[in-house]
């Protein structure tokens, strides 16, 4: 058995080894982005700053491609070389480029053309550290419009708020999307599916439904019980964010949105407020996840409660990004 003062020398050794790796790494990875950024600024200088014409810059870049694939191997690729000169025009400043995205992150940066999305996806990547396949994930399902259309009327001032900063969770507001995607569910839609069934999946994929809910979500159980009285009553999922330092309390319906839903909710939060919060906690947030809802029904259901209760849809299916678009246009409008 090793002695306590080995035990300490190991873990200092593992952190430094372990500190030392990740430098390496990230200046390996800096270096990397930085050649790729010159290499862009090098071509679009060539192109007398872009007058080139469009057909005999292509020509040009699949020129250029052959002749360093022959000279320095692969990752020279025209689509690669055309994402290099993308960087360096998006990217003019190497100083506004971080370190802690790798190339592959940039490639799909790339591809936004909106600069407002483009910055939010950036913001989220570095602050919530999204692997590329996350990156990925959020960017196809539309998280962005999503979190824009989730709380209505403020909009402009939002996404101008995601843009430079990304999500930041100060309110209970902030954590909502509009809608919710399952699509990692495989479910068709119009597959009936019972409330049980559709809670079994969500916790066997629960990697991909705490990605879906968002940063700083811990999950607690299923079926969380609560006994007033002789009646017992039961949460569909309890998580706990750590950011908000909150329970949230998420009840699942397979049809639309009902008034009596909410009560149930504020039930629910009054409980966990008296019986289960601890001083440090505040006050718990529940959110109705239903597969539809009427705007005029859930102003009258949710209004005047004291306690944190929303209500948002869910989905199967990656939205129509174009549709989420138009829907995130027409609450601009309509908040000038």
């Amino acid at each position: 058995m090793l002695e306590k003062n080995n035990i300490k020398m190991i873990e200092e050794i593992k952190n430094v080894i372990i500190s030392s790796r990740q430098k390496v790494a990230y200046e390996v990875n800096t270096a990397m982005i930085n050649a790729y950024w010159n290499v862009g600024r090098i071509i679009v200088e060539n192109e007398q700053n872009g007058n080139i014409k469009a057909e005999y810059g292509k020509q040009i870049i699949r020129e250029l491609s052959k002749e360093l694939r022959n000279v320095l191997g692969t990752g020279f690729s025209v689509s690669n070389l055309f994402n290099m000169r993308k960087f360096y025009i998006t990217y003019p400043k190497f100083q506004t480029v971080s370190g802690k995205l790798s190339w592959s992150h940039y490639c799909e940066l790339l591809s936004i053309e909106n600069e407002d999305e483009r910055n939010f996806y950036e913001k989220e990547c570095i602050n919530s550290n999204w692997s590329v396949r996350e990156l990925k994930r959020q960017l196809e399902t539309s998280l962005f419009e999503r979190l824009l259309l989730s709380d209505g009327k403020n909009n402009k001032e939002k996404v101008y708020k995601l843009s430079k900063e990304g999500q930041i969770l100060s309110k209970p507001d902030d954590i909502l999307k509009e809608p919710y995607v399952f699509e990692f569910l495989d479910i068709k839609e119009q597959k009936p599916i019972l409330e049980r069934d559709l809670e079994r999946k969500l916790v066997k994929h629960m990697e991909d439904f705490l990605l879906e809910l968002g940063k700083g979500f811990m999950f607690v159980g299923t079926q969380q019980r609560i006994t007033l009285g002789n009646t017992h009553y039961y949460v569909d999922m309890v998580f706990y964010n750590k950011i908000l330092k909150c329970y949230v309390l998420i009840d699942l319906k397979i049809g639309g949105m009902k008034p009596e839903y909410a009560g149930q909710m504020n039930m629910y939060l009054n409980y966990y407020n008296a019986e289960v919060n601890d001083e440090y906690d505040n006050k718990p947030i529940g959110i109705i996840l239903c597969k539809n809802k009427k705007e005029v029904a859930m102003e009258y259901a949710l209004g005047g409660l004291e306690n944190n209760v929303f209500a948002s849809t869910y989905t199967y299916y990656i939205p129509n990004k174009e549709q989420l678009i138009s829907e995130v246009e027409k609450v601009l409008d309509e908040s000038k």
